[in-house]
């Protein structure tokens, strides 16, 4: 089958870190042979598309801003169409407030250097709860006490709660979210990124393509294989992430194809036939 436009998870698929993961560079190279066009789509809300650019390009990947889709893309595009001009309280990292700032967003901070306490977000109208490295029992009361008072939406930026590092997994934004929910008492009214239907739109639209004829390639079942499955994409898992043999035999989501690294999808691209998803 050929393919109009490849969707290509980030970490845990072409990158680990700052480091190229073995058979990325052969994947990435089969798709530009043959003229596929690439976006890189990551749930990764702390960086803006040019920042990811340059992640990549250390990595050796060449890659331009409009290649790139990240969590902090489709959570600006969600505010934007569900709260407009409204004012946020963040619990997230200046990466992410950068983001809504530049959006024109203004925001209110739920860590330690506001300075003004609680009141400083008394005027927010939406919650955003992302990954904050510094997150603590001081964010959590004051996120909790927040919400509650202003009865506030609460808005994830992604629902990964482990990303791939090079000394092992980390918590992500789906622990914090996890957290500020729970402690608020209420379901997250969205949870943006993969595989939220605003970024599968905002790709395919990037890409030009229609569903069927897109390859999404990922490690991650229920945020990559689900942004293609629900919609009658292609999709690959790579075993070189998050997700071993035992994970994906315990997955309600079934990707079409499962290959070692990034490499596998070669073989794909030229018609070859591949094992489908198999018990460990």
């Amino acid at each position: 089958m050929s393919y109009s436009g490849a969707i290509l998870d980030v970490d845990g698929t072409v990158v680990r870190g700052e480091t190229l993961l073995p058979g990325a560079a052969d994947g990435l190279a089969a798709l530009d042979s043959r003229s596929i066009p690439k976006l890189f789509v990551s749930n990764n809300p702390t960086k803006a598309p040019p920042a990811y650019a340059e992640k990549l390009g250390a990595a050796g990947v060449e890659a331009d801003p409009e290649q790139i889709i990240t969590a902090g893309t489709s959570t600006v595009a969600y505010l934007e169409r569900e709260h407009p001009g409204q004012t946020v309280f963040l619990v997230g990292e200046s990466g992410v407030r950068e983001q809504l700032t530049e959006a024109g967003f203004e925001v209110r901070i739920g860590g330690h250097e506001e300075g003004d306490g609680d009141a400083a977000a008394s005027d927010a109208d939406v919650a955003v709860v992302s990954i904050d490295r510094a997150f603590d029992y001081e964010t959590l009361t004051r996120a909790s006490r927040t919400i509650r008072a202003g009865d506030l939406p609460i808005v994830g930026t992604d629902p990964d709660a482990v990303i791939p590092a090079p000394g092992g997994d980390v918590p992500g934004s789906g622990a914090m979210i996890a957290a500020v929910s729970g402690t608020a008492e209420r379901d997250p009214d969205a949870v943006l990124g993969k595989p939220h239907p605003i970024t599968r739109a905002l790709a395919l639209d990037r890409l030009g393509c229609a569903p069927e004829d897109c390859l999404v390639v990922g490690d991650r079942l229920d945020t990559d294989i689900a942004l293609g499955a629900d919609a009658g994409m292609t999709t690959v898992l790579v075993r070189s992430g998050v997700t071993d043999d035992a994970r994906l035999a315990r997955s309600d989501v079934t990707p079409d194809y499962v290959v070692d690294d990034l490499s596998g999808i070669e073989g794909l691209l030229d018609g070859e036939e591949r094992d489908p998803p198999r018990d460990p």
